[in-house]
């Protein structure tokens, strides 16, 4: 199945999207860093980003003609800091709003299926309007913004051709979730808003997986059959205190049968077999696991707990956000995660190295989508594109006068 990913950065979703079967006919990332990342990993030899045909480029100022027809699947995760809780919050106002960008690709290459992810922060009540005008345009591509129009007069002409009901020409039929990473055994709590969407002659049938991981089969885990502790050699003297906010539900747990789900992936789960990187000599061993100091706990920014899953890792305006990319420690302290250990946090694959200074991989990281949330979600669209049968649509001249 082919596919295209645009605004790849690192290539975690890229990479998911490979591992689900699909083959990049293009890879398109203009963040000079980011693409020293892909290219460093080409020269090592990384499978599967080894034979991704990488464009450093704008995607306002990308020719499409050269992917050709046929195109099965168009990803990406347009720039959040327009939307992100952590920015400066101008939507549709900021100029690194690309989900224009996402919608003349869908135009102009037809795809079969479209996979956006994106921040939680689109889906809150201020860009609500927004949010209905993205899913629209994704809709129907072929009623573009018109010269000198306001998105809010073309979002006026989409929604009455919604509601008209006759739909003729390329139209996909969308659907929206937010998905938290750790439900899909990422150890990070990482809520992401994911559009997906199948060109209507296809008549696909689909929905969002089912989460695999929840945070009650974790308790279950920890604090009624206590097992893992015992995978982590972890002595009952040296146990934590229950979490108290949780006592309540631990104890109804314990009345019950195990959960159907796996328990959720936590930060030693992820990083307990690599070396403390204040050990500079065994640290040294491992890719991008240098230690850096300075980190501080403060208001707001306390660092994640060992034994939970990590809190979303951020790529910061200005440097790296301490609070959400630090370790809390027992004894109370804090540092910040390695780079290596927020790869592992994102589900990178050990060999992958990230390229570049501190800040510049820490920012790549924190833009980054799980690997394996990638995989997940793009597994699923790839397994109904092979069981859906081609309808020919009809005209699509009527869309095109609307």
């Amino acid at each position: 199945m082919r596919s295209v990913e645009l605004f790849a950065g690192a290539g975690g979703m890229a990479m998911g999207i490979s591992d689900a079967g699909f083959t990049h006919e293009a890879v398109v990332e203009w963040d000079r860093h980011a693409c020293d990342t892909i290219r460093e990993n080409q020269r090592l030899g990384v499978e599967p980003v080894v034979n991704w045909p990488l464009h450093e480029a704008d995607v306002r100022a990308f020719d499409y003609s050269r992917i050709g027809e046929s195109l099965d699947l168009i990803a990406g995760g347009p720039p959040c800091q327009p939307f992100s809780l952590g920015g400066r919050h101008r939507g549709w106002n900021d100029e690194r709003d690309m989900f224009p960008e996402m919608v003349r690709a869908v135009r102009e290459l037809e795809p079969k299926a479209i996979i956006v992810e994106n921040v939680r922060g689109l889906m809150r009540q201020a860009f609500a309007r927004y949010f209905e005008y993205i899913v629209l345009q994704i809709s129907y591509p072929e009623i573009p913004l018109r010269r000198d129009e306001a998105w809010s007069d073309h979002l006026s002409r989409l929604e009455r051709h919604h509601v008209h009901g006759q739909k003729n020409g390329l139209f996909y039929h969308v659907v929206f979730g937010m998905l938290n990473a750790a439900d899909y055994g990422v150890p990070q709590k990482r809520e992401r808003v994911f559009i997906v969407g199948f060109r209507q002659d296809l008549k696909a049938e689909w929905s969002f997986p089912k989460a695999t991981h929840s945070l009650d089969a974790l308790l279950w885990d920890q604090w009624v059959t206590r097992e893992y502790w015992d995978r982590h050699e972890i002595l009952k003297k040296d146990l934590p205190p229950q979490p108290p906010k949780l006592e309540g539900r631990i104890s109804r747990l314990g009345t019950l049968f195990p959960p159907d789900e796996l328990p959720w992936a936590t930060v030693r789960d992820a990083i307990s077999d690599l070396p403390d990187p204040e050990d500079v000599i065994l640290a040294a061993q491992v890719p991008n696991h240098e230690f850096n100091p300075g980190a501080r706990s403060y208001h707001g920014h306390t660092g994640s707990p060992l034994d939970g899953p990590a809190k979303t890792l951020k790529a910061g305006d200005h440097g790296v956000p301490g609070g959400e990319n630090m370790l809390a420690r027992s004894d109370g302290s804090v540092r910040y995660f390695t780079v290596r250990e927020s790869a592992r946090l994102q589900t990178f694959p050990d060999d992958y190295v990230f390229h570049g200074s501190w800040t510049e991989t820490m920012r790549q990281l924190g833009n980054a989508v799980p690997v394996s949330l990638g995989r997940v979600v793009s597994k699923e669209v790839g397994r109904c594109l092979r069981k859906t049968k081609y309808h020919p649509t009809i005209s699509r001249q009527e869309n095109r006068s609307v």
